[in-house]
């Protein structure tokens, strides 16, 4: 499984600034990989141009062992009058039924099923429509912020069990937090301020899976190393 961005460029019609400029790197294998940085630096612009191929523009994307690529936002929602279990119910497949029931589980949502979806707070629509994601069939799931407004102990609960349950799928996670990526991620994408020049790297976190024993010494190494790109 390998994901690959040679020389990618992208500018906003109307934009004389690059929001994504000559950029180039590698990820390979299954797992939880990252892209870190700072509001306007371009994660979402290259998310979408790896989720859509009618948004890409100069450079190349290469993807191998990767059929089925998925994006989940946190701010897509869902209609409000339906109840957040028909909603999964829609989307899954019998084959699939125990996988749900697992992650309703999982994500603490047992006691809305029956609740409008719009009656959820954003932390439960948010776990919601990632479970809808879950059940789906891929190969590469974005996670742009999708845990947002999800309490750190659940957050953490939730992404061991995903890697758990989903070891053979890879997962490009979008998040601000330093600690979260730097722990959980196998391969870090960290974008550097716009106006300050500064270009991506790539960095390897501590890649914890459940039952992990942490290095806290190589945690703060990789926390202070993608700090000093801001």
């Amino acid at each position: 499984m390998r994901l690959e961005c040679n020389n990618l460029n992208f500018t906003y019609p109307d934009s004389k600034v690059a929001v994504i400029n000559n950029l180039s790197f590698l990820m390979e294998k299954p797992g939880f990989k990252a892209l870190f940085g700072p509001s306007g630096a371009g994660k979402t612009s290259l998310a979408k141009m790896i989720a859509n191929p009618g948004f890409r523009a100069d450079g190349r994307i290469i993807t191998e062992n990767i059929d089925t690529i998925l994006y989940s936002y946190n701010l897509e929602r869902l209609p409000g009058w339906s109840s957040a279990g028909k909603h999964l119910n829609k989307v899954t497949s019998p084959e699939k039924q125990p996988l749900k029931e697992r992650l309703i589980e999982i994500f603490e949502l047992n006691d809305v099923l029956n609740s409008r979806y719009s009656q959820l707070s954003m932390g439960q629509q948010n776990r919601m429509n990632l479970i809808r994601y879950l059940l789906q069939d891929f190969n590469l799931l974005i996670l742009d912020e999708s845990l947002a407004n999800v309490d750190e102990k659940l957050r953490e609960t939730i992404i061991l069990a995903i890697k758990e349950l989903f070891s053979n799928k890879m997962f490009l996670y979008i998040s601000h937090n330093l600690m979260e990526v730097s722990k959980f991620c196998s391969q870090i994408l960290v974008f550097g301020k716009p106006s300050g020049n500064k270009g991506c790297f790539m960095t390897q976190g501590q890649d914890c899976k459940k039952g992990y024993d942490l290095d806290k010494e190589k945690l703060d190494i990789t926390m202070l190393e993608i700090m000093n790109a801001f």
